[in-house]
């Protein structure tokens, strides 16, 4: 009988612990190459090596202690009922339920404490918080988490990120320090703590990120209800009192003028700010959002600018941190992502037989003239009457071409989305840089979040009406079109920096592009663009037309649709871009983007394969 292997009593052990943990014997835990995720009962933890190393022991206890403890003391429903509609409110309300819930294990259970603490140290570690160098480049919502976390255990963050802490921590005590004390008499009462949460938010200046409040939109539901009621009664032919029903119009009016009334409130991605509300379809509530369709501007609207472009930069990947930062994180990237990218490579694979098909040198046979068909010799020796054969090789009518991924670097797309982003990139122009198809690769994002430098000088100027664009750009090249693909690959990583996701501006980005690629020698241009949402900046859209940045962005892909050489493709993540592109795909979910991505540059190749000679009598065949 074979020996066990150490590990099987290690993955007995955690899957007891966490079932005791979370109070659910049903729990199903399973082990495997990929992080930790859980969906309903069904637990996925990731497989430590089998010598067992203390290092890795300590990270799957804590994955798994962390995943037990939110099953047991976090409710989802009350969650989301609280849950602030703006993406930087949304991150810290985040961030502070997920200190709430390791408080709790942490001040159980001291083995809890101290695997939570291990989870802790090092993703503070991968992310290079450690790096960090100011203000600016530390996440806001990390820093309240840790700050809330110190609150409720009385634990110090980490090493790693005890700096980062403290560039934000007299500014944050300053304006939310009492509501901080708060939350340590509220960690058992989520609902409670949730509600003291977002007070703290509203202290740190993102209140307007809140959305409506909870209790006040109760408060009017009751009032609509009773509203209702009174309408009924007063309608009510029995009672006499209106005969010819004018009290029962009084109350539809009240409540709405129609009986789809209730439903003009439409959900969209809570991470993103509605540019706009105007010409909603009241009876469309079951459906995504769509803003209205025109791209010129309103009558009386001034025109896109920015309101100044001194602080914009446009950088190298590899000039934004040092390379020995750029080596980890595309190692770790390369650990998140094995088992995708098998997945993706056998696209790629199919992706470059399709194109190596299109590239492959083709014979025209049988002529009189040319060069000496050796094959056809031996007629020669059975009929030396017969004519001499010769062949000619034919001209490829693969056009040379050059692709550019423009990717989406806003605070929305950090996690599972943007990794998955970066390892499709990577395989992407792997495969065609094989089949001869240059591939340039571009991220953008802004260098602040709600305004940066062009704020500061707008503030100081006296806020002049109509300003445009008030924050700072960031264009970043992760891969030059003639760089090597071995060269460019670690730039790849930065992708996995965690300070260097803000907001996005994608109309001037998708310009700048585009104007990349009309630089460009080669015959055929295409320009593939990655996004999850629509443009959104915060400091932008509070001075201007709350369409501001979208318009301009529907005016970029119009003239680049319409009139221009280049070829525009875009991939939405959970977002419908349809609404924006002619030529578009939606995914749900980010796992699915590496086959989409193929998918529409095979389309795309194939409509443009029309156009080869298929001369009569001609007799072809690929060269050995």
């Amino acid at each position: 009988m074979s020996k066990e292997s150490p590990v099987e009593p290690f993955k007995r052990a955690v899957a007891a612990c966490m079932r005791a943990l979370a109070e659910n014997n049903d729990l199903t835990v399973a082990f495997g190459a990929e992080g930790a995720n859980a969906k309903g009962s069904r637990i996925r933890l990731p497989l430590p090596s089998r010598d067992l190393p203390a290092a890795e022991v300590a990270q799957v206890r804590g994955q798994a202690d962390g995943i037990a403890l939110r099953m047991r003391y976090h409710d989802e429903k009350s969650h989301a009922a609280l849950l602030p509609v703006g993406s930087n409110a949304r991150a810290v309300f985040e961030a502070s339920e997920q200190a709430r819930v390791d408080a709790i294990g942490s001040n159980m259970f001291e083995g809890v404490k101290q695997n939570l603490t291990a989870v802790l140290e090092e993703r503070c570690r991968v992310r290079g918080y450690a790096r960090v160098r100011d203000k600016t480049e530390a996440p806001l919502a990390e820093v309240v988490g840790l700050m809330v976390r110190e609150r409720l255990t009385g634990q110090v963050p980490p090493e790693s990120a005890r700096q980062m802490v403290e560039y934000w921590r007299p500014w944050i005590e300053e304006r939310a320090g009492e509501d901080l004390s708060r939350l340590t008499d509220l960690v058992g009462d989520q609902n409670a703590f949730a509600k003291m949460a977002r007070k703290v938010i509203a202290d740190l200046d993102l209140g307007d990120e809140l959305g409506a409040d909870p209790e006040d939109a109760e408060g009017e539901d009751e009032q609509e209800d009773q509203g209702q009621g009174e309408g009924e009664s007063q309608a009510n032919p029995s009672e006499g009192s209106d005969p010819d029903g004018s009290a029962a119009e009084e109350a539809e009016s009240a409540e709405g003028g129609s009986e789809d009334g209730t439903e003009t409130t439409v959900q969209i991605e809570s991470d993103r700010p509605m540019p706009g509300s105007d010409g909603e379809d009241a009876g469309e509530g079951h459906r995504p959002w769509r803003p209205d369709t025109g791209a010129a501007p309103q009558r009386g609207e001034p025109p896109y600018r920015a309101y100044t472009t001194e602080f914009d930069e446009q950088i190298l990947a590899e000039d934004l941190c040092d390379a020995d930062e750029l080596t980890r994180l595309r190692s770790y990237l390369d650990q998140q992502l094995q088992a995708l990218q098998g997945v993706v490579s056998k696209l790629a694979n199919r992706l470059q037989r399709r194109l190596m098909a299109k590239q492959n040198r083709s014979w025209e046979f049988d002529l009189e003239e040319g060069m000496l068909d050796a094959a056809r010799l031996s007629r020669i020796i059975i009929d030396p009457m017969h004519p001499l054969s010769f062949k000619r090789e034919l001209d490829t009518k693969f056009r040379d071409t050059v692709v550019t991924l423009l990717i989406d670097n806003s605070g929305s797309m950090r996690g599972r989305p943007i990794t998955v982003a970066a390892t499709c990139a990577d395989i992407l122009a792997r495969t065609l840089e094989r089949c001869s198809v240059k591939v340039e690769i571009l991220g953008f994002t802004t260098r602040a979040w709600k305004g940066g430098q062009s704020r500061e000088r707008w503030l100081k100027e006296g806020k002049p009406t109509n300003p445009g664009r008030l924050n700072d750009l960031r264009h970043i090249v992760y891969k030059q079109a003639d760089a090597p693909w071995r060269r460019a690959r670690r730039n790849l990583g930065l992708m996995m920096r965690e300070g260097l996701l803000k907001e996005n501006i994608d109309g001037e980005a998708l310009l700048w592009a585009y104007n990349r690629l009309l630089a460009r020698p080669e015959q055929r241009r295409i320009l593939m663009v990655i996004s999850d949402g629509a443009p959104v900046d915060d400091s932008t859209l509070s001075v201007n037309h709350g369409s501001y940045l979208e318009r301009h962005l529907r005016q970029a892909i119009e003239m680049i649709e319409n009139r221009s050489p280049v070829e525009l493709i875009a991939i939405g993540i959970g977002h419908d871009v349809t609404r924006y592109y002619q030529r578009a795909v939606t995914i749900v979910e980010a796992e699915q983007l590496g086959g989409a991505m193929m998918e529409k540059l095979a389309e795309l190749f194939d409509e443009q394969d029309g156009g080869q000679a298929q001369g009569q009598g001609r007799r072809r065949r690929r060269a050995a």
